[in-house]
């Protein structure tokens, strides 16, 4: 018969055996290894991204390789510090002086756990990727593409290939172009109110899948313009009757003065901003037909007018008009300017009550300081349909409606919209190549 001495011994060696079995076997599976991306064309203009994941024993290293017509290009041997759950790496090709083609990406990683002897556990992984270092090629189908200071302009052309991103650059404003059905591409483009006009050039740009980028410049000409200065007196009245709508958003700000600053300045920059993701919002292909419609009413202030804010005599601020504004007996009926898309109808800053139509391609129309508002997002309207009515909503001093035309976001002059020999000759007549193929 045993000894009781000899029993809890036993007991204790079959304790530390299991427990050292499931510590050795507590961790049999490699690494988590995740490369994006995991098919496709790849190239030198872009890093691969590489995530590796061990939660249990954590990473030890990791070695990457690219094998092509025969030959391994060892790409990155690293080994991680102790507890490392997570790793991300980018992983270039930049160096490895590859050819077109295809290629095997090769990924190994080992983490600590002791199984197989210490050893721990490696997992393997290839893909197979397309490697091009050629961008594509733009050939531009529109001739002339002249331009006035906040003029807009449209430019067709072709891609060689499928593209993540191709438009106008012009300054720092990028205005994307659409693929239309005959292959083609349009991009309707500005010369922004605010960029040098002699300073700045155009380049069309395509970028694609693999990341390589092509820029070419085309013909182009453009028309300076001089801005049109105005003065406006803040008066103690127009700031009780409409600082206090705005009052809620700076609480910080102890008198109506301060508030006008705030709305006039900041409130204004990021409307602007909203615009820029509205003119997002767009059909692929062109919803309007020919010149657009002009609201009845006289002009009060044209588009581009630097306005010089004084209050008691003292300049206080300089902002400038990017619209025109109608005036209008009160509450009167506002049309649609063109065939579109309401992508917006509701509140919106310095606009008030407010409704943006997208005319595609990126070119909309907005109406702004409404009194009431006809329609929803969604709604299809065609040019005269009745959309809301005038009124003094928003930064507006008086009933009127605040009329604008927007390329991808960026504010441009009406009158060229308004124009139909200028529809024609600068717009229209480049459409009727997309339909002569």
């Amino acid at each position: 018969m045993l000894r009781t001495s000899t029993v809890v011994l036993l007991f204790v060696l079959l304790i530390a055996l299991i427990a050292g079995g499931v510590y050795y076997f507590r961790d049999t599976e490699g690494p988590q290894v995740v490369i994006n991306p995991d098919s496709g064309p790849v190239s030198a203009n872009r890093p691969l991204q590489l995530k590796l994941t061990d939660q249990d024993s954590g990473l030890r290293n990791a070695s990457v390789s690219v094998v092509q017509n025969g030959k391994t290009f060892p790409l990155l041997n690293s080994e991680f510090p102790i507890q490392t759950q997570t790793e991300s790496l980018p992983l270039s090709l930049a160096d490895l002086k590859l050819k077109s083609g295809p290629l095997e990406l090769v990924v190994q990683a080992t983490d600590r756990s002791v199984y197989h002897f210490g050893k721990g556990n490696t997992s393997e992984q290839r893909v197979m990727l397309e490697y091009d270092n050629k961008p594509p090629v733009i050939s531009v189908r529109s001739r002339s593409h002249n331009l006035r200071q906040g003029g807009s302009g449209l430019i067709i052309y072709t891609v060689s290939e499928e593209v993540v991103r191709t438009g106008v650059v012009l300054g720092e404003r990028f205005f994307p172009g659409y693929q239309q059905p005959s292959g083609d591409y349009a991009c309707l483009f500005s010369l922004g109110y605010d960029t040098d006009a002699k300073g700045v050039s155009p380049r069309l740009i395509a970028e694609d899948l693999a990341g390589n980028e092509r820029q070419t410049g085309f013909n182009y000409f453009a028309n300076p313009r001089k801005p049109v200065h105005t003065r406006i007196n803040l008066s103690d009245s127009f700031l009780d009757a409409k600082m206090p709508n705005f009052q809620h958003l700076y609480p910080e700000e102890t008198d109506l003065l301060g508030v006008f600053l705030k709305v006039n300045q900041q409130l204004r920059t990021a409307n602007r901003q909203q615009l820029g993701s509205l003119g997002k919002k767009t059909a692929s292909e062109p919803l309007w037909n020919g010149s657009f419609f002009r609201q009845p009413g006289a002009n009060k202030e044209g588009f581009g007018a630097v306005r010089t804010y004084y209050y008691r005599g003292k300049k206080v601020d300089i902002q400038t008009h990017l619209g025109i504004d109608l005036a209008s007996v009160a509450h009167g009926p506002i049309n649609a300017t063109n065939d579109g898309v309401v992508v917006y109808a509701d509140e919106f800053g310095i606009y008030g009550q407010c409704v943006i139509i997208d005319h595609g391609l990126g070119l909309q129309s907005i109406y702004g300081h409404l009194s009431s508002i006809g329609v929803a997002v969604g709604d299809q309207v065609h040019g005269g349909d009745e959309i809301g009515r005038t009124g003094a909503t928003g930064l507006a001093g008086g009933d009127h409606l605040h009329f604008g035309i927007l390329v991808a976001g960026t504010p441009v002059n009406p009158l060229e919209w308004w124009d139909p020999n200028w529809v024609k000759n600068n717009i229209t007549s480049k459409l009727q190549l997309l339909k002569e193929r």
